[in-house]
């Protein structure tokens, strides 16, 4: 039996999900794999738990009900508030430990970079650390202990195929199309039916699909990272400013609250509604896709014909196609779940699993 010690940095609503399927999966992993996974830290934004001898199974329990309560860490009576993450990783570490990383922040680079230096293996779902300057991705990428599925596509293999039977298969990737934001398909699918658009953000956000502020879905800067990861993992020197980003509302509406915002976006219905009936004349709905061509990325409204893999998607999930040398004539298609926090965290687990098992 190989146990595995974990440090987890975020404890939000994909980290709490992430440590739920730990748990769940315990006896699994070890009869199956011959895997023991041990939590040794856990850390939010402001505090964290340690315990370099392994959190037990009722003591992660205890807190994943301590952070349904809407408090942190560093309330909770084994826990503490804690200075820095470069300690963490420091105190909680040991060479096979793999620092998990479920965060949306980019001050996780530093904790990552010396977890890296140590001899750990790391996990992604947060997508800044690879989408900030491109020397980063490279480092990280290059170390051969870092996996980051979950940051495009949440649970959809989308970066293991396009690493794994692509590239490894020497095939030459020549197109990627893409649908990777489960709240701006819902808005997009939801426009194909008729409904508002100021509505369907209203929506969106009341279910919890949109951030706080909706303009950091519906700015394009989400969909934007994961293309540059993706262009990056097929060798193209970008950085974020190279990506082509189209905004689902006008620059003057990005001033201003958010109840400011949600108050005015009405003067977009119109506008949405048009587009929509235009799109229908030719055959064709409207998507907002991510596209990369010829060492370009760009994402934004597109029209794509209605009987195309793009065109048939609905609701929150995601979809990408690959149009390549071998699949030339018919694009090799990935479909799944986009949106929800167990998507996102079945993709960190496999992550966890495919590098514990490199490891025995």
């Amino acid at each position: 039996m190989l146990t595995i010690p974990l440090i987890q940095i975020g404890f939000g609503g994909v980290g709490r999900a992430v440590v739920e399927r730990v748990l769940d999966a315990r006896d699994e992993f070890e009869w199956r794999m011959g895997l023991e996974f041990e939590y040794v830290a856990l850390c939010d934004s402001a505090g964290a738990v340690i315990d370099q001898n392994g959190l037990s199974p009722g003591t992660l329990r205890r807190l994943l009900e301590h952070k349904r309560q809407g408090r942190s860490l560093a309330e909770s009576e084994v826990g503490y508030r804690h200075e820095g993450l470069l300690d963490i990783v420091d105190l909680a570490g040991s060479p096979e430990a793999i620092v998990i990383d479920v965060t949306a922040s980019d001050d996780t680079v530093p904790a990552l970079q010396l977890a890296l230096d140590r001899g750990y293996a790391v996990v992604l779902a947060n997508k800044k650390p690879l989408a900030g300057p491109i020397e980063v991705f490279r480092e990280f990428t290059g170390s051969g202990r870092l996996r980051y599925e979950a940051t495009v596509g949440a649970g959809v293999p989308v970066i293991a195929t396009l690493q794994e039977a692509l590239l490894a298969s020497h095939d030459t990737v020549h197109h990627i199309e893409g649908c990777f934001s489960g709240t701006l398909g819902y808005l997009t699918t939801g426009l194909e039916q008729g409904v508002a658009f100021s509505q369907l953000v209203g929506q969106a956000h009341a279910m919890g699909y949109t951030e706080p502020d909706p303009r950091d879905d519906l700015g394009g800067m989400d969909v934007a990272r994961k293309a540059l990861i993706l262009g990056r993992t097929l060798g193209w020197p970008l950085e974020l400013e190279h990506v082509e980003v189209e905004p689902l509302y006008p620059a003057e509406l990005g001033e201003g609250s958010v109840e400011d915002f949600m108050n005015a976006i009405e003067t977009l219905d119109e506008s949405y509604r048009q587009r929509v009936q235009a799109a229908r004349e030719q055959g064709s709905v409207l998507r907002y896709v991510a596209s990369l061509q010829g060492s370009e990325a760009r994402v934004g409204l597109q029209t794509v014909p209605q009987d195309s893999p793009l065109g048939r998607l609905q609701g929150t999930d995601n979809l990408i196609t690959f149009h390549t040398e071998v699949y030339n004539e018919t694009p090799l298609v990935l479909q799944g779940r986009g949106a929800g926090v167990h998507g996102t965290a079945a993709g960190v687990v496999a992550d966890i699993v495919a590098l514990a098992r490199c490891r025995k």
